[in-house]
């Protein structure tokens, strides 16, 4: 009633609902583009931060692969030196040798025996090269700290006379002694063109979509960088590594070629976003507009169309939600009609009918107000349930409800019209309040027997099955009965299983009653060992047709199981008269081998 009284709030005097902004959707839109942009920012964080980490070991791995090209120029060094100890330091076919050694790479290599370059391939062009480096003012200190140190030095990049930069690498050579000594002799000298050496590498780091620059210390002894390579002017925010070569500090540089600020990549999921956003709002305002209609759906599911008040469905809902949230509280369940209703229709008309049955529902809320759950059963059947009261509290109000004269109009005259009342009380009379309204119906029905026109409160000698259906306790029953239980109809041509209770569906070995059904077809004898089945059935009809037991019968046979096995049971079955499906059997399955298993053990 409460979301009734709610729902009806929300109707203009029309009956339609007026128009309210959308403000779900709207709040779905602004909180699905605030994640929209959280989730894009967090993306392109972890793009950028991404893109940095593999920068960055791009540029280490890059950088080892220069080093390994210069290592080659250092080699070629190596190779010499070991010509020039060889021979004791005479020089022998040096132009075979160095014609040997030459790559795109080299301009020259040369001999300097004492500091002074005498021997230089190829000699073309390359005359000037014929100096003493201790001498020169821009090789000397240098030559002196490799000749002094025993180190290789490298010294750049400079301007080659031929075009070009070039690189010289200056590997010391001594001479051993006869006592273990060591003698400087000279150096073996290779000059590298840059960046030919690493074309390779770098042609490699440019096709992977990456910019560079190359720097180098133009010698040991400074710390002014030179730069080596470059594919571009200028970097912005480039990712170094710094790394040594015989004394010598080199710097790589590197950075996509595209920059590193690609927030034009995140455009396709800016879309893909605003289109799911716009999906979302649209869906959220269908749903609202559904749940709208599933709201006024809902209301008509438990509302009865004539009077207003809850329908049994919507009654039974209510009282549940009600008890759920206390159950301590104390009820009493009404059960009511119109005395002669049927008579009203026939003799007055249906419309005065309706109209009987609308003043009763006026009444109903009228006296007992918002503490009561209010239900039209079906046709002139009214239910309530008062909350909070007890039977002996709540007689006074029921006695003069039920007393009070009501009046229809037909043919412009009044006429009165009566109910009759029974009303039963949780949980003095009945702990489960579902049953509560059965109880009250009993009421009703003693008040019918004993005439019309009063209320009754609910006692324990009311005979229940004037009122009950077939099996209304079954369930009650079968859940508590010590062993295997069924129902079928004694029909020798047509054995209907009615009911089974759990233990034999699962001493059948199915999962659940549909299960057992299908697996017995419905059929009694479909669980009697095919070899038995005529004797079963003889011996039990045989059994009642003589009345030696009374209604009973007492047969053994073999349980057939779903998965095939059999067990040997003792059935024990009563024959019973029922006015909806005729005779029936009651039958107990025992297992044999159980009950004998006991008494052995006895």
């Amino acid at each position: 009633m409460e979301r009734q009284e709610r729902d009806s709030a929300h109707l203009d005097p029309k009956g339609k609902r007026p128009f309210r902004v959308p403000i779900y959707p709207a709040l779905v839109f602004i909180a699905s583009c605030l994640i929209l942009a959280g989730v894009l920012y967090n993306s392109y964080t972890v793009y950028r931060e991404q893109m940095e980490r593999i920068t960055k070991l791009i540029t280490i791995s890059y950088a080892d692969r220069l080093a390994n090209d210069l290592g080659r120029g250092i080699a070629i060094t190596d190779a010499v030196e070991s010509v020039v100890l060889s021979d004791a330091g005479k020089i022998n076919a040096f132009s075979e040798v160095a014609d040997n050694l030459m790559t795109d790479y080299v301009q020259s290599i040369q001999l300097a025996p004492d500091g002074i370059v005498t021997e230089i391939y190829p000699e073309t062009g390359n005359e000037a090269g014929k100096i003493d480096l201790f001498q020169d003012e821009q090789r000397g200190e240098i030559c002196r700290y490799g000749r002094d140190h025993g180190v290789i030095t490298m010294q750049g990049p400079f301007e080659l006379k031929q075009g070009g930069q070039g690189i010289a690498i200056r590997n010391p050579v001594y001479l051993r002694e006869a006592d273990g000594s060591r003698t400087f002799w000279g150096f073996a000298i290779v000059i590298i063109r840059v960046p030919e050496i690493f074309k390779d590498t770098v042609k490699a780091l440019s096709d992977f979509g990456y910019d560079y620059q190359l720097t180098m210390t133009s010698s040991p002894l400074s710390n002014e960088q030179a730069q080596v390579s470059s594919s571009v002017a200028q970097l912005t925010n480039p990712v170094n590594y710094q790394f040594q070569m015989e004394g010598t500090n080199f710097c790589l540089s590197v950075m996509p070629k595209q920059g590193w600020n690609r927030r034009w990549i995140m455009v396709p999921y800016l879309i893909l976003g605003i289109c799911i956003i716009l999906s979302l709002t649209g869906l959220s305002f269908a749903m609202l507009q559904l749940r709208r209609h599933r709201d006024a759906l809902a209301l008509l599911s438990v509302t009865d169309p004539l009077t207003g008040l809850l329908n049994r469905h919507g009654f039974d809902e209510a009282v549940q939600k009600r008890m759920k949230a206390d159950s301590s509280l104390p009820c009493v369940g009404m059960q009511m009609d119109i005395d002669d209703f049927k008579f009203i229709n026939d003799l007055y008309g249906h419309d005065v009918g309706d109209q009987a049955l609308k003043t009763l529902a006026a009444d109903l809320r009228q006296h007992f107000g918002t503490d009561a759950i209010l239900s039209r059963s079906g046709g002139d059947e009214f239910s309530a349930v008062l909350i909070g009261k007890t039977a002996e509290e709540a007689k006074p109000e029921i006695e003069a409800f039920t007393s009070a004269a009501r009046y229809v109009r037909a043919n412009g005259n009044c006429y009165p019209f009566y109910i009759s009342l029974g009303y039963a009380e949780y949980p003095k009379d009945q702990r489960e309040i579902s049953h509560l309204i059965r109880y009250a119906d009993m009421a009703l029905y003693a008040v019918k027997l004993h005439g019309k026109q009063s209320c009754a409160a609910y006692q324990s000698t009311y005979e229940t099955q004037q009122r009950s259906q077939f099996g209304f306790a079954l369930p009650e029953v079968a859940r508590h009965l010590p062993g295997a239980f069924l129902i079928y109809r004694a029909d020798p041509d047509n054995d209907q299983i009615l009911f089974a209770n759990h233990e034999l569906v699962q001493f059948a070995g199915c999962r659940d009653f549909e299960e057992f059904l299908a697996y017995t077809d419905h059929r009694f004898r479909n669980l009697v060992r095919p070899d038995e089945q005529e004797t079963v059935e003889k011996s039990i009809w045989q059994q009642i047709d003589a009345k030696t037991s009374g209604d009973n019968d007492y047969v053994r046979f073999h349980f057939v199981k779903k998965d095939g096995s059999t067990k040997p049971v003792l059935d024990h079955g009563r024959i019973v008269q029922n006015r909806y499906y005729g005779n029936i059997f009651y039958v107990l399955i025992m297992d044999c081998e159980l009950i004998e298993s006991y008494y052995a053990s006895v």
